[in-house]
């Protein structure tokens, strides 16, 4: 990162949410949209942000109920993934994002897949890090949320109590990693204060619980990729215990000409990995994306 090229930290009014987002990057320039997911916000990109700065303009909001974002209590808001994807749909068009290519992580996929399903002339191209649209990438660890799927019953939901913790964020972080030295604590930290919050853990557990529309919606995402053919780039921490290598091996089903990589680490590769994979999104970007937009 260059002085020409700083990361501004924003908000934008939309609806009753207060988007807090990183924006860095000439504008004209084309866009790169970030979607974090969970237990992370825009902060999982400080990285990647300023290294795309000089040659795309790029954007990452903080979901609702996620890092700075300010969004109403819970039964003031609809916690549901339709419901994120409509206020960051929103908050695209406020900012006049017209085309854009998207990186998703966890649950800034079945965000990013919403838009793209809404709006396909405006995605130039997919770059998914551990964010899944295939039933075979959910792993083990997936069972006691599809038992409070199958039956969301008071019960299931208490047998969760750990799930949005800060011990269950930091175990997120490290599991799959073989050099845990390489996990900054500040990450993890910075979410478990974030999910510690009143009212967050329960508004973590609906979210939770409405990840099952995203599974339904799985192969409506799939036909997307099969009739819109987007350039797409998987950069898969292979070691995750919740979205599998077979998750992103997945792809080359819909988009034959899908390039999927796999590295040696857990659900946050980019923790531990960005020096080997920030240049091959730089890259895709460079020949898909700058392409793209040279033709239009």
């Amino acid at each position: 990162m260059t002085a020409s090229h700083p990361v501004h930290y924003r908000y934008e009014q939309v609806g009753d949410v207060k988007v807090f987002y990183r924006e860095a990057g000439r504008p004209g320039a084309p866009t790169v949209l970030l979607l974090h997911g969970f237990a992370a916000s825009s902060f999982m990109f400080r990285d990647l942000i300023p290294a795309l700065a000089d040659r795309y303009h790029v954007i990452a909001p903080d979901l609702p109920a996620f890092g700075f974002t300010e969004a109403p209590a819970r039964g003031e808001y609809a916690y549901t993934f339709s419901q994120l994807a409509e206020t960051i749909g929103q908050f695209t068009e406020q900012l006049s994002l017209d085309h854009y290519a998207l990186m998703v992580h966890d649950y800034g996929a079945p965000v990013g897949w919403r838009l793209a399903i809404a709006h396909p002339a405006r995605v130039t191209a997919i770059i998914s890090q551990n964010g899944n649209a295939y039933e075979e990438g959910l792993g083990e660890s997936w069972a006691p949320i599809q038992r409070y799927w199958r039956e969301p019953s008071q019960p299931n939901r208490e047998a969760l109590h750990d799930f949005p913790t800060p011990a269950s964020i930091k175990w997120q972080y490290l599991e799959g990693v073989s050099d845990k030295g390489l996990v900054s604590p500040d990450g993890y930290t910075l979410e478990g204060l974030q999910v510690s919050r009143p009212g967050n853990a329960d508004i973590q557990l609906d979210l939770i619980l409405d990840y099952a529309s995203n599974v339904a919606m799985y192969s409506t995402f799939q036909a997307f990729f099969r009739q819109y053919q987007p350039p797409l780039l998987a950069v898969w921490g292979k070691n995750d215990p919740f979205f599998l290598p077979a998750g992103a091996e997945a792809w080359k089903r819909d988009i034959a000409n899908a390039d999927i990589r796999f590295y040696d680490t857990g659900h946050f590769a980019l923790e531990t990995h960005a020096m080997q994979i920030i240049p091959v999104i730089r890259e895709f970007l460079d020949k898909r994306v700058q392409r793209s937009e040279a033709l239009q």
